[in-house]
């Protein structure tokens, strides 16, 4: 008994190659590890090897720490670690300068154990730390200008520092079921979704005519809309159509004559 417990706790001892066999080509043709949901329970050295793969997923599995030495994978674009059990994050994150995505959800993630270092990931378009236990944001990650996307959704946030809800590209953020104080804010965090792009504020002055004449009949069109006077419906009539069933009853009668008189 004791003995097959300590094997299950040693996890599923990853070769070079397995980790070569589980190498995939993503849709745009970069070169992908796929590592997930394979009871892993510590980081496999043997995929340093690997390093100049393109995606790395380790997802699903049972790591509570991510060495210095992922900071080999230096052409690394996408990094998925959702689902693990970390603790911590290696400050060597930071010098990962290619990732643009990057999901950390559903780890055992504290507010201190985030490394400063993420602010150095310039290229980050995505970042997931959802379903962790972090309390506060840091305000270091107001640098990433480049994230469009940013999920903080089942955490212990109370507040989101503005500098990181107006991140100039910042498209969706997810902060819901966060324990914030007003429940009114709480939803304009929760899901804050910028939809409007290209917007260009301008004067009439600067329109045409024509621009002008079309920009005023879309600004009447709800007055215009509210004065029209519904006309009465008029329910369809289908005169020339049969009764429904008429032709069926017909015939049936038909069938029973000739079932009478053979």
């Amino acid at each position: 008994m004791g003995k097959g417990k300590g094997k299950g706790q040693k996890g599923k001892k990853i070769t070079l190659k397995i980790a070569k066999n589980s190498i995939r080509i993503s849709f745009d043709g970069g070169r992908r590890l796929d590592l997930s949901h394979m009871g892993i329970t510590t980081f496999p050295k043997c995929i340093l090897k690997l390093a100049d793969v393109d995606e790395l997923d380790l997802s699903r599995n049972m790591l509570k720490k991510i060495p210095s030495s992922i900071q080999k994978f230096q052409k690394l674009r996408w990094l998925d670690l959702h689902s693990n059990q970390l603790e911590e994050l290696p400050k060597a994150i930071g010098t990962l300068k290619n990732l643009f995505y990057l999901n950390i959800c559903n780890n055992k993630l504290t507010t201190k154990k985030l490394p400063e270092e993420l602010n150095l990931l310039k290229n980050l378009c995505i970042l997931n730390l959802g379903l962790n236990c972090l309390d506060s944001i840091p305000t270091s990650l107001g640098a990433l200008k480049e994230l469009k996307e940013l999920s903080l959704f089942d955490n212990a946030l109370t507040t989101i520092p503005n500098n990181v809800k107006n991140l100039p590209n910042l498209k969706k953020l997810n902060a819901k079921r966060n324990p914030f104080p007003d429940s009114t804010k709480q939803e304009e965090h929760a899901d804050s979704i910028k939809c409007i792009e290209n917007l260009y504020l301008v004067q009439e002055k600067d329109l045409c005519s024509s621009c002008l004449k079309m920009c005023q009949d879309e600004r009447d069109k709800p007055n215009k809309l509210k004065n029209v006077t519904p006309r009465p419906s008029k329910k369809p009539s289908f005169p020339l159509l049969l009764t429904p069933n008429s032709s069926a009853k017909h015939n049936q009668e038909e069938w029973r004559l000739k079932d009478k008189h053979p």
